[in-house]
């Protein structure tokens, strides 16, 4: 024989020798392994879809709580805003007056300069 022939004769013969021993000293029968595995397996599943339920629940009321989070700076950024364009817009009514004041005073003088001016 060559020496593929006697890799491929030892592999078969190291598979039967694994196979014979594992059915010898196998703790229990195939078919309550097969249950036994069966039963871990849906414990598994359980525990993972479980975990995966408290997960989508953190997610969700952490995204909740951010967005309260957002919405109470937002509004309170825009009141700010509001205060601030209000002052704003009284600061340039306030300068309106007083330009019109000042305006209305030079106004005044180029009168009485003119009535003079036409007097002479």
């Amino acid at each position: 024989m060559s020496k593929s022939g006697n890799t491929v004769l030892g592999l078969l013969a190291g598979t039967a020798i694994g196979a014979l021993f594992g059915i010898l000293y196998a703790p229990d029968k195939g078919s309550k392994t097969r249950q036994r595995l069966s039963e871990e397996a849906l414990a598994a599943r359980d525990k993972m879809n479980s975990e995966a339920h408290d997960l989508k629940e953190k997610v969700s009321s952490s995204a909740h709580d951010l967005k309260e989070k957002v919405n109470s700076s937002l509004n309170t950024k825009k009141g700010t805003l509001d205060e601030q364009i209000e002052s704003i817009v009284t600061d340039a009514s306030h300068k309106a007056d007083d330009v019109i004041s000042s305006l209305e005073k030079k106004l005044a003088k180029l009168k009485d300069q003119n009535k003079k001016y036409q007097k002479s």
